[in-house]
C-alpha cells in the first residue's frame, strides 16, 4: 500500500557518527600499516642474523600484511562515498572486501608456515636465543602500540587488523619463552615447534574471520542481531497486526538494512500512517538498522509473501 524511507533525525545524528568512526578506522589503519611495515623490515633482518626459521616465517607474514594494511586503508577510504548510480548503498561494503583480503592473505602465510616449520622440525638448525630475545621484546612492544591503537575500532576491517596484532603479540610472548629456554638448554627444535603452534593458532582465526565476513558478503542476517526480538518489539507498537516478509542484511558488519510488510489494524487512519512508519524506524534504529523500507498493508489486500 505503501513504502517508506528512514530518514528520521535519530538515524540522520547516526549517520553522522559513522562517518567520525570511519575517519577514526582510516587514520587506526594507517598506523598499524606504518608500524606493521617498519617492524616487518626490523624482523627480516633479526630472524636472518638469528637463524630463527620462526621470526623469518613471522617477518615474511608481517611484510605481506603490511602490503595487505595498505590495500584496506584504501578500502577503507573507498567505502566513506556515498551512494551514487552505481552503488545505491554508498560504499561500505568495500570495508569488509579488505577484511576478506587479510584473512585470505592470513591463510595463505599459515600454511606456508606451518610447511616450513615441518621441515625445521625434521632437520633443526641452531638459532641465537639472545638475538630472538630482543626481536621478541621488540615485537610485544610493537604490535601492542599498533592493537591498543586499534582496540575500540568498530568495522570489520578494524577487527581483522586487532585480531591479528593479538595473535602477533602472542606468537611473540611464546617466542620470548622459547628463547629464555633455548639460551639456557639445546633444544634446537624448539622454534620450529613454535613457529608450528603459531600458525596452526592464526590459521584458526583465519578461517573464523573469513566465515564471519562471508556471512556478510551472503546477506546472512547479522550475528549480533536478535531477530525475534525485533519482531516482537515491532509488532507490540499500536496500530500493527503483524509484520512479514522481512528481511535484514548488513552492509559492512555494523550498518544494517531492513525491508519488511507490516499488516495494519483497520482502526489505523491515513493520517496515522507516517506516525507508524516513525515507530517502526525508531525500533529498527536500536537495532543498528540505518535504512528501513516499509510496506504497509491491510486485511483487504491479498499479500502472497507471509515469511518472517
Amino acid at each position: 500500500m505503501g513504502h517508506g524511507h528512514n530518514h528520521s533525525n535519530h538515524q540522520h545524528s547516526n549517520h553522522n557518527h559513522s562517518h567520525t568512526d570511519i575517519s577514526s578506522s582510516s587514520k587506526n589503519l594507517a598506523w598499524a600499516f606504518f608500524l606493521n611495515l617498519f617492524f616487518s623490515l626490523f624482523e627480516l633482518v633479526g630472524g636472518v642474523y638469528s637463524n630463527s626459521i620462526a621470526i623469518i616465517s613471522d617477518a615474511f607474514h608481517d611484510l605481506g600484511d603490511a602490503l595487505s594494511l595498505a590495500f584496506v586503508w584504501y578500502l577503507q577510504k573507498v567505502s566513506t562515498r556515498p551512494n551514487d548510480l552505481n552503488f545505491d548503498y554508498g560504499y561500505k561494503r568495500f570495508s569488509i572486501l579488505g577484511a576478506l583480503f587479510i584473512s585470505v592473505l592470513l591463510t595463505v602465510g599459515s600454511i606456508f608456515m606451518i610447511i616450513e616449520s615441518i621441515k625445521r622440525f625434521i632437520s633443526p638448525t641452531e638459532s641465537k636465543a639472545d638475538a630472538m630475545f630482543v626481536l621478541a621484546i621488540v615485537g610485544v612492544v610493537v604490535n601492542g602500540i599498533a592493537m591498543i591503537r586499534l582496540n575500540h575500532g568498530s568495522s570489520f576491517s578494524e577487527r581483522a587488523v586487532f585480531l591479528h596484532f593479538l595473535e602477533d603479540i602472542l606468537g611473540w610472548v611464546a617466542v620470548l619463552i622459547g628463547s629464555i629456554f633455548m639460551y639456557f638448554w639445546n633444544l634446537p627444535w624448539f622454534d620450529p615447534f613454535m613457529s608450528l603452534g603459531i600458525a596452526v593458532w592464526i590459521l584458526f582465526n583465519a578461517y573464523r574471520n573469513t566465515k564471519q565476513v562471508m556471512r556478510v558478503f551472503l546477506q546472512g542476517v547479522p550475528i549480533s542481531l536478535n531477530r525475534s526480538e525485533l519482531i516482537e518489539h515491532w509488532e507490540n507498537i499500536k496500530g500493527v497486526k503483524s509484520v512479514h516478509d522481512i528481511k535484514i542484511w548488513s552492509l559492512d558488519g555494523n550498518h544494517h538494512v531492513a525491508s519488511l510488510h507490516v499488516l495494519m489494524d483497520q482502526k489505523v487512519n491515513l493520517d496515522e500512517f507516517q506516525l507508524l512508519k516513525e515507530e517502526i524506524r525508531k525500533v529498527a534504529s536500536e537495532f543498528e538498522i540505518i535504512h528501513t523500507t516499509i510496506e504497509l498493508e491491510t486485511d483487504a489486500e491479498q499479500c502472497k509473501l507471509h515469511s518472517k
